[in-house]
């Protein structure tokens, strides 16, 4: 059987492609969630949380955003379908694609910040071994090594490289840096800390850790209708990614506070100046990274094709990491933050709206949901639009334009999460509205 698999488009995945176990899909999420952008977070936290609320609200977060991602896996192992083409069943054919949309402009960004994060690693190594950092012929290189990747596909990506190489170099690697932030870490009074207050409240912080899982919700059934089984697909999802979020978010509060490293950018520096195994660590982790940037190369062509599924996926990923490397060359990394919760905003009422409406499939979907003749489905969308009002006006973010224009609906007092109740009046407003066409459906069919 062929493992590189990158061709295969919108069509529901044949039993004879669906061979990944729920190891591979473990090893698969274990190694998508560690990345130097993740780590970085903990900076966010702290220090205007205590270090004790700061991982309080990372683990309520990974618990929340990981069950969802949980969720997705699971949905797209069922439907056998891209995420893109998944929407198709709640929102109809036409009404998909204003997330599809959303979800490549989301893919583009994170491609781009993870090859400037790469190109930033390298440069340090070599800045360190040549006194040249050649940025751009790093970024230019790993370009080309995720353009590879992605022309592996999901089966040969976990197969020949996570498995044979690429998890246990990660491993290498988080222990490493975990070791070189304890090492000047003093716990106690860390702990006895307090936070200073001010930005990020607890409920910020808890949004900005399911906003850094939820973005991978649109992405999950790319991979996962590759899957043997929904059970696999979601524990291995779940279970695969929360753990490691939890060590990366965790490690970044310790490396800010016993560091002093608060930037994306600044964090290979440091480590490359500790040298010897440090120096090895940090090759580990850069290579390493150049998996996010397959992820979210391979998944940006995917989600084109919900528009153009009969362009070659091998020239949409051709023309993708093409895109993202001259981004990477052109843009800085600037304050990712407010991307983070942006993306919260849009992709957790979407993904209230799509739980819903599987449910109400009885938990299963087959092609005729997916593929059929309704073109949008307006009580959908309408559900998401306003899980989204919802979500801004507990928590304005985006673009400073935006936030000024919205920021004067704001509750002030409210400082809990947003996330969590824009996805239950999505949710809740999906299943009201797939109730009511039910009901009207059937007194046509009675009437007729």
């Amino acid at each position: 059987m062929e493992e590189a698999t990158p061709s295969w488009g919108v069509e529901p995945v044949p039993d004879r492609l669906r061979v990944l176990s729920g190891l591979d899909s473990t090893l698969l999420w274990g190694n998508l969630s560690v990345s130097l952008l993740v780590i970085v977070i903990g900076a966010l936290l702290v220090p205007a949380l205590s270090l004790r609320d700061a991982l309080l609200a990372i683990v309520v977060g990974a618990i929340a955003g990981n069950v969802l991602l949980g969720i997705a896996a699971l949905i797209g192992a069922d439907a056998r379908v891209p995420g893109m083409v998944l929407l198709r069943a709640p929102l109809g054919r036409s009404g998909s694609y204003l997330p599809t949309g959303l979800n490549v402009a989301q893919n583009i960004g994170w491609s781009t910040f993870e090859l400037i994060i790469i190109a930033t690693a390298a440069g340090a190594l070599s800045e360190r071994l040549f006194h040249w950092q050649g940025k751009w012929l790093w970024t230019l290189a790993f370009g080309a090594l995720s353009w590879a990747l992605g022309m592996l596909g999901p089966i040969g990506f976990v197969r020949r490289y996570l498995r044979k190489f690429a998890s246990w170099a990660l491993l290498f690697s988080m222990a490493y840096l975990t070791y070189w932030a304890i090492s000047k870490s003093h716990l106690h009074a860390f702990w006895a800390r307090p936070g200073k207050g001010g930005f990020p409240s607890f409920g910020q912080a808890v949004d900005l850790v399911i906003g850094s899982v939820v973005s991978w919700t649109p992405l999950a059934a790319d991979y996962t209708r590759f899957s043997r089984s929904r059970r696999g697909a979601a524990l291995g999802a779940g279970f695969g990614y929360f753990v490691p979020t939890v060590w990366c978010i965790g490690l970044g509060i310790l490396i800010v506070l016993a560091r002093g490293v608060s930037d994306a950018q600044a964090l290979p520096a440091a480590v490359a100046a500790a040298g010897g195994v440090a120096f090895a660590a940090l090759v580990a982790i850069t290579v390493d990274e150049s998996e996010k940037a397959f992820a979210d190369i391979y998944s940006t062509a995917v989600s084109l094709q919900n528009f153009v599924p009969r362009l070659s996926q091998r020239l949409l990923i051709t023309l993708v990491s093409a895109v993202a490397t001259g981004l990477a060359l052109a843009l800085d990394l600037g304050n990712y933050q407010n991307f983070l919760y942006l993306l919260g905003s849009f992709f957790v009422p979407l993904f209230g709206v799509l739980v819903a409406d599987w449910l109400s499939e009885r938990a299963h979907y087959t092609a005729e949901n997916v593929f059929n003749d309704t073109e949008w489905r307006f009580g959908a969308l309408a559900a998401w639009l306003v899980g989204f009002g919802l979500y801004q006006w507990l928590s304005p973010v985006g673009p400073a334009w935006w936030t000024r224009l919205v920021a004067h609906t704001h509750p002030e007092s409210v400082s809990f999460t947003a996330s969590l109740p824009s996805f239950a009046a999505a949710f809740a407003l999906t299943l009201l509205f797939k109730s009511v066409t039910n009901v009207a459906r059937r007194r046509r069919t009675a009437l007729a």
